[in-house]
């Protein structure tokens, strides 16, 4: 079967291509005609480390197959030197997958400041520097596509990642934020949760597991939202194993104080604000902004002054 989603004189920037995902995600859209700028630092699991080697043999994987690539080494914390290396080898830059990312887990009280900072700065920051450097080309040429990779452990939260999960929902704030704001210049930004095996699970997972959350189950998601003829924007994805989800916030009927209300009339109410069942309020709802929740609270008061019969 020929690959129909094709991207021929494309340039796309992955982050922690090395290795895992970010090494899936190069092969693939270099096969598929891509011209691949590959980064990596070459850094070990907690951020410690560099090498060059890494990135250098992707580069030389896509080649073989008959690709296009360079290597890049830097920090995403500089992403404007990632972008340059994009502009000064192709000429322009369609696509970017923030992909890198470290750990540093620990439970509050032994965090240390330093075990936040990198994690911000790696996770949250670096993808803001890349995809503020690759901005204004993609807003020049009225097209680009950008994931961020954000994680269960940001919208479910996880015990000893609260660097990491207030990094990875950040992430997803950032893109909700973005997409809104490159929609008019053909800029689609989408956040994915993916759970595969890398370097990062490899030893949190057990064997019989890792051998199903391949990373070659989350690419064909991240091709097609890369893709020119997908113009989704804003999107929460999950993908494991093969199943892919849209994740999306859900909100409860709540209950609606009309007068002066105290702590004891919330106590009093309390199970029925956070019941989703359907209530005379109507039925759960899904906001996509807090003007959503402005609108709700103007017609509540409405449906409050209307004269009783």
């Amino acid at each position: 079967m020929v690959d129909s989603l094709r991207f021929d004189n494309r340039v796309v920037i992955i982050t922690g291509a090395g290795s895992g995902l970010g090494k899936a995600y190069a092969l693939e859209f270099g096969k598929r005609g891509a011209k691949v700028v590959a980064n990596d630092l070459g850094v070990s699991r907690n951020g410690e480390g560099h090498s060059s080697r890494v990135a250098d043999i992707i580069v030389q994987e896509i080649q073989k197959l008959g690709g296009i690539a360079v290597a890049n080494y830097d920090s995403v914390e500089n992403g404007d030197r990632i972008v340059k290396t994009a502009i000064e080898n192709f000429g322009r830059v369609d696509i970017v997958i923030n992909n890198a990312g470290i750990l540093r887990d620990s439970s509050i009280l032994k965090m240390k400041d330093a075990d936040w900072d990198i994690i911000m700065s790696i996770h949250l920051k670096g993808a803001f520097t890349v995809i503020k450097a690759a901005w204004k080309y993609m807003k020049q040429q009225k097209f680009g596509r950008i994931i961020n990779t954000s994680s269960g452990s940001g919208i479910y939260g996880n015990f000893g990642q609260a660097n990491y999960g207030a990094a990875k929902m950040g992430l997803h704030g950032m893109t909700l934020s973005l997409a809104k704001e490159g929609e008019k210049n053909n800029i689609r930004i989408n956040s994915i949760t993916p759970v595969a095996a890398s370097r990062m699970t490899e030893d949190l997972l057990a064997p019989e597991i890792l051998n199903i959350v391949t990373p070659e189950k989350i690419v064909p998601l991240v091709v097609y939202l890369c893709h020119e003829s997908c113009n989704d924007t804003g999107g929460l994805y999950e993908a494991c194993g093969g199943l892919i989800t849209r994740v999306r916030w859900q909100r409860s009927p709540g209950i609606f104080f009309s007068g002066q209300f105290s702590a004891e009339d919330v106590q009093a109410r309390w199970r029925e604000i956070n019941s989703f069942e359907t209530t005379r309020l109507g039925n759960p709802d899904y906001p996509t902004s807090t003007t959503d929740t402005l609108k709700k609270v103007l017609y509540l008061i409405q449906e409050t002054a209307k004269p009783k019969l």
